[in-house]
């Protein structure tokens, strides 16, 4: 990688930052908050020229992306990637060092005046009073996220740029500590910045700065045509095994025909691009994360059914873009929610009416699943009806193809019978009951199926009204009519009359011959 070594004016900047640390732990002179001043000075100055030569490069980068295409659109991707990382923690830094030098540039705008700056308080009020943990903690993080986004995007690619990286932005062990003079554990923070000068402060913070740009610079560079060649050793530390199938799933006794083979990792190269489709649908970058060699994907798994997913991975060698081909399918097959019993003497099914059934084989998606009988529809999916026609029974005929292709096919019996007998009901009551003469002229006459698994509504085409002493009449519609209503007005309390011959029809299917309907007895009191 460019710039993997630090270039003999970095070695001389961070040589001059060393003595004047021991010079600080021996005595805070005028000297030395000038010496700290000059080092401050000298450092903002070379990020100044950093910067301008990273934006040159960027720019070279950008217009062979424009002009040449191919592996300069991976180049300008990463790239701008990094630039986006620096800038960002850049400025960050500029916002607390503008912070801690608030009230020095009251009196000292141009902050020349170095040997004023031989207090702390500023900084240490932000990091280091109780209750200034968040502040502290929040630095930390910032540091490490920008050390690990530049090993993620770059040293994926260069891994002998990691070491480099993780130098640079050394934040301590695991807990942030470091060992003091007394070989004691000390907090990095603490260490380079607790009861310092601010002059001392600045150029630290400076310093870092001038990492981020040269860290950036490196990137540029090595992008624009300075790459390192990647390790290709294969050692247990780095490849780890992999398991591939030709299909997402496998039913009892198919051949098992998996592979196993070898997979980058530790120093495996993260993709640089991810151009994917999950059945025809783009994946966004919510719907995965980079891990060594690939992606992880984090999508719903879909419907019952077969899924592709088909697309690129884009990656990055030696400065070329590389795109590998993805073509994989997975199955997604229906979770038992429940048992499957069966009542075998039960297999019934209804004539004149729509019998919903429900019909599948599991593990097999419904648009691969095929079932043919006589009145038999599909509404969607798994759902049918079954409108039965004449005969005692209907065959189910049912058929399937597996993901690898084979076919599988059953035969289900259902005994056909016929709608039940209706019964006569009058004001919601059926058979034989006592009603006054007044509910009778205003009654409705109904016929309902008793005890049937259907809600089959009925409606009365007509019926017969008998009452002693007179002929009975024949009335069309479900009300008395004005010839039965003057019959009525003959009755006296304690006489039955009678509705018989009722006529019902289905109004979903008038042509269904229903059963005799039962009659209804009433007598007035």
């Amino acid at each position: 990688m460019a710039g993997a070594k630090e270039t003999p004016r970095q070695k001389l900047i961070s040589l001059m930052y060393l003595v004047f640390i021991t010079m600080l732990a021996l005595n805070v002179s005028k000297e030395v908050l000038d010496g700290f001043g000059q080092m401050f000075e000298k450092i903002s100055d070379a990020n100044v020229r950093v910067d301008e030569s990273n934006n040159l490069l960027l720019e070279n980068i950008n217009v062979n992306a424009e002009e040449k295409g191919g592996k300069w659109i991976g180049h300008k991707r990463t790239a701008e990637q990094i630039k986006k990382e620096s800038d960002a923690f850049y400025n960050a830094i500029e916002d607390l060092k503008k912070q801690i030098t608030e009230k020095q540039r009251e009196k000292d705008p141009d902050l020349k005046e170095f040997s004023q700056m031989d207090k702390g308080e500023s900084l240490d009020v932000i990091w280091f009073k109780e209750g200034s943990e968040e502040g502290k903690n929040k630095f930390i993080e910032m540091i490490q996220e920008y050390r690990m986004h530049v090993i993620q995007v770059f040293g994926s690619q260069y891994p002998e740029s990691i070491d480099m990286v993780e130098a640079r932005f050394f934040t301590g062990d695991q807990n942030n500590n470091v060992k003091n003079r007394d070989d004691i554990d000390e907090p990095w923070l603490d260490a380079n910045f607790k009861g310092f000068p601010l002059i001392s402060s600045l150029a630290k913070l400076t310093m870092m700065q001038n990492d981020i740009r040269q860290t950036e610079h490196d990137v540029l560079t090595t992008l624009m045509g300075k790459e390192l060649k990647m390790s290709s050793k294969v050692n247990q530390s780095n490849y780890t095994s992999l398991l591939v199938t030709e299909k997402g799933a496998y039913y009892p006794g198919e051949k098992f025909d998996g592979s196993v083979i070898l997979g980058r990792k530790g120093g495996a190269q993260n993709p640089n691009g991810v151009d994917l489709k999950i059945d025809g649908r783009k994946i966004s970058e919510k719907d995965y994360e980079l891990i060594p060699g690939g992606i992880k994907l984090n999508v719903n798994s879909g419907n019952p059914g077969d899924h592709t997913i088909e697309g690129d991975l884009i990656f990055l060698n030696d400065g070329e873009e590389s795109r590998i081909k993805v073509t994989q399918t997975y199955t997604v097959i229906s979770k038992p929610n429940s048992a499957v019993i069966s009542a075998d003497k039960m297999n019934v099914v209804y004539r004149g009416v729509q019998n919903p059934i429900t019909i599948s084989i599991p593990g097999i998606i419904d648009s691969k699943v095929r079932a043919s009988a006589t009145g038999l529809k599909r509404v969607r999916g798994s759902k049918y009806n079954l409108f039965p026609g004449k005969g005692r029974e209907v065959k189910i005929n049912v058929s399937g193809t597996l993901p690898d292709g084979n076919r599988v096919s059953s035969v289900s019996t259902f005994r056909i019978k016929d709608i039940p007998k209706p019964a006569g009901y009058f004001r919601g009551q059926s058979g034989s009951f006592t009603i006054p003469k007044t509910s009778l002229e205003r009654g409705k006459v109904e016929a309902r199926l008793e005890d049937f698994d259907f809600d089959l509504p009925l409606q009365t085409k007509s019926f017969r009204f008998r009452a002693p002493g007179q002929p009975s009449v024949v009335i069309n519609g479900d009300r008395l009519n004005a010839k039965a209503k003057q019959m009525l007005s003959r009755i006296k309390n304690g006489q039955t009359v009678i509705i018989s011959d009722i006529d019902v029809i289905i109004p979903t299917n008038p042509s269904y011959k229903l059963k005799q309907t039962s009659p209804i007895s009433i007598t007035i009191n």
